[in-house]
C-alpha cells in the first residue's frame, strides 16, 4: 500500500560475500543492483569480499560511517557451513537487530522452497543510522527479499510504515538533551 507522499531515493551499498565469485559471475549482486536502480534508488557502492568475518564487519562499519550510504545489503555467507560468516559479521556491527526481518524472509522463502527455508539465516539490523541486511547468495533469494520485503520498506510512500520514514530517528538517542 502506498500513500500520496513523494518518493525519496535512498543510497544503497551492495556487498557480495564469496570465496569464488568475481564481478562477472556475481548474479545475486546483479539482481540487487538491477532492483535498486529499477526502484529509483542510488547504488552508493558495490564490493565483493571473501567469507572472512573481520573483513565483512570492517566493510560494514566503513559503510555505516559514510554519510553517503543509507542502507547496506549483503548477499552470500548466510548458510550453515563453516565458511558462512556473514550473519556473525553483521551481528558484530549491529546496534539493534531487526528480528522480524528474518522471520518475514523465512515466511516468504517457505512459500517458494518449503522446509529448505530453515537453512537460511537472513538477518537485518541497524548501526550508526544505517540499515543492514544479510541475504542468502542465490539470485532467487535476493529477488524474494527485495520484491517481498525491501522494495516496500525502502519506499517512503509505503503505508502504514516503512524504514525510510524513521531514518531521522535512528540516532535520536545521541542527541544532547
Amino acid at each position: 500500500m502506498t500513500t500520496e507522499k513523494e518518493f525519496i531515493p535512498v543510497r544503497i551499498a551492495v556487498l557480495t560475500v564469496s570465496d569464488s565469485r568475481g564481478l562477472a559471475e556475481d548474479r545475486s549482486g546483479d539482481v540487487l543492483v538491477g532492483r535498486i536502480s529499477g526502484a529509483g534508488h542510488e547504488l552508493a557502492d558495490r564490493k565483493i569480499l571473501p567469507d572472512e568475518r573481520h573483513q565483512i564487519a570492517d566493510q560494514l562499519r566503513e559503510w555505516c560511517a559514510n554519510p553517503e550510504i543509507d542502507v547496506v545489503i549483503s548477499t552470500g555467507g548466510t548458510g550453515l557451513t563453516g565458511r558462512d560468516v556473514s550473519v556473525e559479521a553483521h551481528r558484530d556491527v549491529y546496534e539493534k537487530e531487526i528480528e522480524a526481518f528474518a522471520t518475514v524472509f523465512t515466511m516468504v522463502s517457505y512459500k517458494k522452497i518449503g522446509t529448505s527455508a530453515v537453512q537460511s539465516r537472513a538477518t537485518g539490523g541497524v548501526a550508526q543510522g544505517t540499515y543492514l541486511f544479510a541475504l542468502p547468495g542465490s539470485p532467487g533469494a535476493c529477488k524474494d527479499a527485495w520484491d517481498e520485503i525491501l522494495a516496500a520498506q525502502l519506499d517512503y510512500r509505503h503505508a502504514p510504515c516503512n524504514f525510510v520514514e524513521i531514518f531521522p530517528r535512528l540516532e535520536e538517542h545521541k542527541r544532547r538533551k
